[in-house]
């Protein structure tokens, strides 16, 4: 059982791996973590929805947000990982639930291979799982000249960090440890081994390839697939409203429930679904 006292951890610094790193808590309940993507922080979300079930702890990774970087350190999504298994320990929670949005996501997920104890269920949205060649749709990550951290495309991003980060200047080396991230995603065997429940939630037209979604949702054992109609990479932001509801259904559901209908078994009230 978890002893975290939402109440008393609304918000703070914890000493993580030679980091201060920043969480902000929302509501009561069982732990659910979100992992923002890449270049975002705790704050520029809000999910009140799910904050009436859940205690909703929003995380700074390394150098994002209110969490200083440290200088000589490489960003990657496994030392993410680890950083926020140490963030869970010293906040007393020994299993959660995890909301990761896109690299966010991958870290989740990198967490459930590595600490299958610690995660109850994993949302995911506009993650990948595979090499990038196999999963980005490179219609949705055209560039007509070479991005920057000063490009329009992230001017919201840029923004929200000189708000609140401790060092607003570093914001292009932030940038430029992003950019130098290289990973190649998950083997089908190390898919084939998650125990835990995952939502794979996508857009139609997000930087991730439906394809990839679908065939990442084969591979793992207990998945579920959502396609989200109309939506880009940002759905998060902007419609936050339309994919809340399908993330809640998905953790909150009961660990055992009729079976889905086949033809033969038909529609049974009571016993299909």
């Amino acid at each position: 059982m978890s002893s975290f006292d939402a109440n008393r951890h609304r918000q703070g610094h914890a000493s993580v791996n030679g980091l201060k790193m920043h969480y902000w808590v929302e509501g009561n309940g069982p732990p659910l973590v979100y992992i923002p993507p890449a270049l975002g922080h705790a704050g520029m979300k809000s999910f009140p929805e799910l904050a009436r079930s859940h205690a909703v702890i929003s995380i700074d990774l390394q150098g994002h947000g209110r969490t200083a970087d440290i200088a000589a350190r490489a960003l990657s999504l496994e030392q993410h990982a680890a950083d926020i298994v140490e963030l869970l320990r010293c906040l007393r929670i020994s299993k959660a639930d995890f909301l990761g949005e896109s690299f966010g996501g991958a870290v989740a997920t990198i967490i459930a291979l590595e600490h299958p104890a610690l995660v109850r269920r994993v949302a995911t949205y506009g993650a990948t799982f595979g090499p990038a060649a196999l999963a980005h749709n490179l219609d949705m990550l055209r560039f007509d000249q070479p991005p920057t951290a000063d490009s329009r495309g992230f001017r919201y991003q840029r923004a929200s960090y000189r708000e609140v980060a401790p060092h607003p200047e570093h914001w292009s080396t932030l940038w430029n440890k992003v950019a130098s991230i290289r990973w190649e995603g998950f083997s089908d065997e190390q898919l084939g081994s998650i125990e835990a429940p995952v939502l794979i939630a996508v857009g139609d037209q997000d930087f991730v390839r439906i394809e990839h979604a679908v065939a990442s949702f084969r591979r793992i054992p207990n998945a579920e697939l959502a396609v989200i109609p109309d939506a880009s990479h940002f759905l998060l932001f902007s419609e936050p409203e339309r994919l809340v509801p399908v993330v809640k259904h998905f953790l909150e559901k009961p660990e055992h429930r009729p079976p889905l209908a086949t033809a033969q078994m038909g529609y049974q009230p009571g016993e299909t679904r």
